[in-house]
């Protein structure tokens, strides 16, 4: 069983830009803990500011009254009884104690011998018995000190074996190490020490955070630190979904993680932090449960041919497939079976290529999107096609009436002319009647205009525009869909010339 500690709401909040209110570092508090199941969270680090404090008051008070108290913890610093009675008034009883894990910290930000140090640090573990704190030791630049260093790291190892210490915890601070690396130092100190408890704590400089907490937990980590999404200085910390997923299908080893909550809880937190999520990053991106080509749909509908152990539905998510100019048939044909659509291969052949037309245009066409593009397809599939509108130019200016200058062809012959309207489809409508009064044609009075768009507030969503007529009493509709909403009214209006 690996045990993870998840450090959101301390390392995470060092994301540049992040700063969670209290309530909001309470509300993911109690995510972390109740619904997904964390073994132990860090929350804070003791002395940094008096919202700081009251964050973990709430934290800590509301921990208390569930009985989860000692699985809070907060980073503390080596400063005899400042730290832990900063820590103490807030409520906590587990500090995470900020050590140097390297000879050159030690020497050049402490200016320190390692035996002065070490002195330091069993004082305020000293002290943190006589208070009833319990004591986890962070060993600040271990992956620098192991490499450079490594009879200081020993030094500070042996003097600290000893101690009431729970876990030691090995901090890849810079993010420098490898896989390799990652799995010859984490060897070292497990082999050296094989009674402790040891965590990894991996930044993802060089984006190797995940590959570097699967070699540790390999040669025997029992604690990996995460934060949700990644978030954490410079490029983050070791993502908890990703890390999740690698442990339970790569590793195929146990966590205590409650997976169908991942996806929730990395959703809030984006809207918390202010950090956008990436379409394709892995468990919890947008995209990354999406087939965008036609041939990975087909496959999937015939024997899961393109599915992998990541089913979406371990996440709280579902399959989806995407609508553009790569979609196939079966692709549109899933998204349609989603919606409870059925279509013939005819108009399932249209619907395909519009589909692709609109992706061409680098239109973004949603599932929300389809059952417009359907009615839009087969609604006027049977008219003959004797109108057809082969330009019109639409001005629009401040303090200006609106114009529009048109070319439409009716029956093969050519036509052109141009009007001001009270709005650029006025000023449409207007030309064209000019055009039909000429010739003598009728034209029927419009008496609804309606649009309508796919939910979700999109500016760049398909408009549809429905728009019922009155020719002599004969009373009907014809749609237009596209992503203007004047482009659509005229798409329906040469859909009621191509009708009368």
């Amino acid at each position: 069983m690996i045990k993870i500690l998840d450090t959101t709401l301390r390392d995470g909040e060092q994301t540049s830009g992040v700063s969670f209110a209290i309530q909001e570092k309470l509300s993911i508090a109690r995510l972390l803990l109740e619904d997904l199941q964390i073994d132990r969270i860090e929350v804070a680090s003791a002395r940094v500011s008096d919202g700081e404090f009251a964050s973990v008051q709430q934290i800590t008070k509301w921990a208390k009254s569930k009985n989860v108290l000692d699985k809070v913890e907060i980073l503390g610093f080596v400063d005899g009884f400042t730290s832990l009675k900063w820590i103490e008034k807030a409520g906590g009883r587990v500090i995470n104690l900020l050590c140097k894990g390297s000879l050159n910290h030690c020497t050049h930000q402490l200016r320190k011998t390692p035996q002065e140090h070490i002195a330091d640090i069993k004082q305020v573990v000293a002290n943190a018995q006589s208070m009833g704190i319990t004591v986890n030791i962070y060993l600040e630049d271990w992956s620098n000190g192991i490499q450079q260093s490594s009879e200081y790291v020993f030094t500070l190892m042996d003097s600290l074996k000893d101690e009431p210490i729970v876990h030691f915890m090995l901090p890849d601070t810079l993010g420098i190490l490898n896989p390799n690396q990652t799995r010859t130092y984490c060897s070292m100190m497990v082999e050296r020490y094989p009674s402790l408890q040891f965590d990894f704590h991996a930044n993802n400089d060089y984006d190797m955070a995940v590959a570097n907490v699967f070699e540790a937990v390999q040669v025997g980590i029992q604690g990996i630190h995460v934060t949700i999404n990644g978030l954490g200085e410079r490029a983050g910390n070791a993502p908890l979904a990703s890390v999740v997923a690698m442990l339970h299908d790569q590793l195929h080893l146990s966590t205590n993680i409650n997976e169908p909550e991942l996806n929730r809880v990395s959703k809030l937190v984006e809207a918390y932090s202010g950090i956008r999520i990436p379409p394709n990053k892995p468990v919890v991106g947008d995209n990354v449960f999406t087939q965008c080509a036609g041939i990975h749909a087909d496959g999937d509908a015939k024997k899961n041919l393109y599915f992998n152990d990541l089913l979406p539905e371990r996440f709280g998510r579902i399959r989806e497939y995407a609508l553009g100019k790569t979609s196939g048939k079966a692709n549109i044909r899933k998204n349609l079976e989603a919606l409870g659509i059925e279509l013939d291969e005819e108009s399932m052949h249209k619907v395909t290529q519009r589909i692709i037309e609109l992706g061409d245009q680098k239109q973004v066409v949603t599932q929300d999107d389809l059952p417009y593009i359907v009615s839009d397809i087969v609604k006027e599939e049977n008219i003959a096609e004797n109108v057809r509108i082969l330009n019109y130019s639409l001005s629009l200016a401040q303090g200006l009436k609106p114009i529009a200058n048109i070319l439409i062809e009716i029956n093969g012959e050519i036509y052109q002319e141009y009007a001001t309207g009270d709005g650029q489809y006025d000023a449409f409508m207007k030309a064209l009647w000019k055009i039909y009064d000429t010739l003598g044609k009728p034209h029927p009075i419009l008496l609804d205009y309606l649009v309508t768009i796919p939910p979700g507030g999109r500016t760049d969503a398909l408009v549809q525009t429905l728009i019922t007529w009155d020719l002599d009493g004969n009373v009907f509709k014809t749609h237009g869909l596209d992503g203007d909403q004047t482009a659509a009214a005229i798409k329906a209006t040469l859909k009621m010339l191509n009708r009368i």
